[in-house]
């Protein structure tokens, strides 16, 4: 089998950076509707990858003080 390199996630930080880019052109661009619409569709895809980190990241921490 041969081997692949491991995708590499991106960061939370970068997650939220590209997350306001779109914000920042749906909010100031006059853009078609089907643009918009996929820039939203990718912001809501962005913003639920956010959460899921964050929950993981809240997770651990219950775990750590709980061992405490």
């Amino acid at each position: 089998m041969a081997s692949r390199k491991k995708e590499e996630k991106p960061s939370v930080e970068q997650l939220f950076e590209e997350l306001e880019e779109i914000t920042e052109k749906l909010s100031e661009e006059e853009l078609p509707l089907e643009e918009a619409f996929l820039k939203y569709q990718r912001g809501m895809e962005l913003l639920k990858e956010c959460n899921s980190i964050i929950d993981h990241v809240e997770k651990e921490l219950q775990i750590l003080e709980e061992s405490e």
